[in-house]
């Protein structure tokens, strides 16, 4: 697989990947009324992560948002953190996933440059991936506890459904059950993860092979006629000197 395709699948995903979190943040289904047990139907009830909603058999939608942030369950604001991060995570490397690609022909810009956006876009993608996984699954086991303890309850009241605290652990009471924005989290979270890879793999067949062999700069020997010049006249004028007080002279 050549290193433009395997790059140009990994930032499809990974905008798919990232599109699929947009979308789960902003549905109101993360969690839905299990209506296998409850004689009232006519009314469903789910909730997301910013509001709740009622949805009558007529037709009738009201929905009522969360208006307090720190009568919230800690877990609960934790998963709303996580989902933020991913999403800004996965939008600021499709921006960079842009630039990054090696179609598209951006200035003079080298290919080890390109490369190594590629590897940070790869990197961001999958740690948003983990982010909306992780966010998901938290959410999830706190439908889970929830739904055992309501079934528990149920099933420990008196004759009838009906314990001694009135309704509460009766069939009346609703139990949550995984709702079809969780299923939305999971997959765009898988799919960035998925583009995420692809784009550290594109990344390494991006860089540019490192020269085997080392070339040495090899500088040519100048001639000075001037310093060599002055350096025979040197040694000449040394040579001289010595030889000086040996030599006798005949004067007439």
């Amino acid at each position: 697989m050549s290193a433009t395709l395997c790059q140009v699948m990994g930032f499809v995903v990974g905008l798919l990947g990232v599109a699929g979190i947009i979308a789960c943040t902003g549905m109101d289904m993360w969690s839905t009324e299990d209506l296998s047990d409850n004689p009232v139907t006519a009314i469903n009830t789910y909730a997301g992560l910013w509001r709740s909603c009622v949805r009558q058999s007529s037709g009738f939608t009201e929905c009522r948002p969360y208006f307090t942030i720190l009568g919230l369950p800690g877990l609960f604001q934790a998963v709303r953190a996580l989902m933020i991060v991913g999403i800004v995570l996965g939008v600021i490397a499709t921006m960079i996933g842009i630039f990054a690609l090696k179609c598209l022909k951006i200035g003079n810009m080298e290919d080890n440059v390109k490369a190594t956006m590629t590897l940070t876009t790869g990197i961001m993608f999958a740690l948003s991936g983990i982010c909306a996984i992780a966010g998901v699954s938290i959410f999830a086991n706190l439908i889970v506890t929830n739904f055992m303890m309501t079934t528990w309850s149920s099933s420990a009241s008196g004759p009838g459904g009906f314990g001694n605290s009135g309704f509460i652990g009766s069939p009346l009471t609703p139990r949550y059950t995984f709702g079809s924005a969780l299923f939305v989290g999971w997959v765009g979270g898988g799919l960035l993860v998925v583009g995420g890879v692809l784009m550290c793999v594109a990344c390494r067949s991006m860089m540019p092979e490192k020269q085997r062999y080392e070339t040495a700069a090899y500088k040519a020997a100048t001639y000075r006629s001037e310093g060599k010049s002055k350096n025979y006249n040197d040694s000449y004028r040394a040579q001289s000197t010595v030889a000086a007080p040996n030599q006798k002279y005949d004067y007439v």
